[in-house]
């Protein structure tokens, strides 16, 4: 008996999800040196869609290339790559579950070697290391354009195939920079109070819609919150989460933190979650509860820490969530989903963290340990689960040094 994680699901917009397992967004890497898809991305995703899982979410595609995040992202900004894009698209869907485009802009959360001037809503620096260039404030123009560029995404990757589109405006990228107030220090109709910090977020979804139309599906993935001082607290992102099931939101993933508190991980403000939290094996859980009782007909998702079947079944029996997001898992056991619909108790995989023991590269080496992962499934081989992180550290940084470069030489 699969119970309720293998039964459909309806969304408001009337597409049905054959399951409540969800593929959650992964950073693949594996766009080319023109930001196009790749036959090594299609060949993820082709093994991806045999999964089980009734939804898949790729990684972040991004609006503009002034907003990629790492080398290797696809961008999309008109039709010039949609050959790519229905390939990827045919290769994702091709095991019957819905495929959806996460959209992006990485802000201020741009590598410097990747992106040498950096926009966001307020000049407020990463504090990471010294890997990110200080942001320029956009402008209210460029505000516009931007909230036009993503419905343009959306509409491009829609009639390339794909089933529907999520916004990403979680883990510190240029939605969650609008949304809070460590990082938006604006005082013009964009910035200054709760509403005015939402309203790029809700002037993006608007747009979005009108472009895709409210028959194909529409997410958003948002922090519960920022896990630092001064940063979104969950009150706010309530009131957030109320005025995006006003406007028609379809589903939303709860997920936390940024690249200074990579709560996602599991590991906000650079350490390991309670003890009783990882029992209970799902970060966001509490949150999500709060989202319940405020508006108990929102389709939720909640992505980080679900490991065994016995929590995810639990979470679905008790009501407080709808569909259970799997990100890193997949990573390095891409069958995880069929095996849980089969009556399996746990990834095969030993899923603990993977870090290196030196507090600078720790998180990175956790990130680009699961990225080679992928990588080694784009080249249509198996994940690698006793792979060493630090020697998948130095192959990340060297695969991604190249394209670093290659963009430089562009001049971007």
């Amino acid at each position: 008996m699969t119970g309720l994680l293998g039964s459909p699901f309806a969304l408001p917009c009337g597409v049905s999800l054959k399951n409540r397992l969800a593929k959650s967004a992964l950073s693949e890497g594996l766009g080319d040196k023109h930001n196009a898809p790749t036959e090594r991305l299609q060949r993820l995703y082709e093994r991806w869609s045999d999964s089980g899982a009734g939804l898949i979410i790729t990684g972040n595609v991004m609006v503009a290339e002034g907003g990629i995040g790492e080398p290797g992202n696809v961008v999309v900004t008109d039709y010039r790559h949609q050959s790519g894009l229905k390939d990827w698209a045919v290769s994702a869907g091709a095991g019957g579950a819905e495929v959806w485009v996460q959209i992006n802009h990485a802000g201020r959360q741009a590598m410097r070697h990747v992106v040498a001037h950096p926009v966001a809503p307020s000049e407020v620096q990463l504090k990471v290391g010294g890997s990110f260039a200080k942001p320029r404030a956009l402008t209210e123009a460029e505000i516009e354009e931007l909230i036009e560029q993503y419905a343009t995404t959306a509409k491009v990757v829609v009639e390339s195939g794909f089933g529907g589109v999520q916004i990403h405006g979680a883990h510190g990228y240029l939605v969650s920079q609008f949304l809070s107030p460590r990082t938006n220090k604006r005082t013009d109709r964009w910035g200054g109070t709760p509403e005015n910090r939402s309203r790029f977020l809700l002037e993006v979804f608007k747009a979005m819609r009108a472009a895709i139309g409210p028959e194909t599906p529409l997410s958003v993935k948002l922090n519960s919150a920022d896990f630092q001082r001064g940063g979104i607290t969950e009150e706010d992102t309530l009131d957030v989460v109320l005025a995006l099931h006003e406007a028609g939101v379809d589903l939303l993933e709860v997920s936390g933190g940024t690249y200074e508190s990579a709560a996602m991980m599991g590991m906000p403000n650079g350490k390991p979650v309670k003890e009783s939290t990882r029992q209970r094996e799902a970060y966001f859980l509490e949150f999500a509860e709060k989202v319940r009782s405020e508006a108990p007909t929102l389709p939720l998702m909640v992505t980080g820490g679900f490991r065994s079947r016995a929590a995810m079944q639990d979470a679905l029996d008790n009501g407080s969530l709808d569909l259970v997001g799997l990100g890193r898992p997949l990573a390095v056991e891409p069958d995880f989903p069929q095996r849980l619909l089969d009556g399996a108790d746990g990834p095969k995989a030993n899923l603990r963290p993977r870090t290196v023991g030196l507090k600078m590269i720790d998180s990175a080496a956790e990130l680009t340990y699961y990225t080679t992962q992928m990588w080694r499934m784009g080249d249509g081989k198996e994940p690698k689960d006793d792979a060493n992180p630090l020697l998948t550290f130095a192959r990340y940084t060297a695969g991604s040094g190249i394209q670093a470069f290659r963009r430089q030489r562009r001049g971007h």
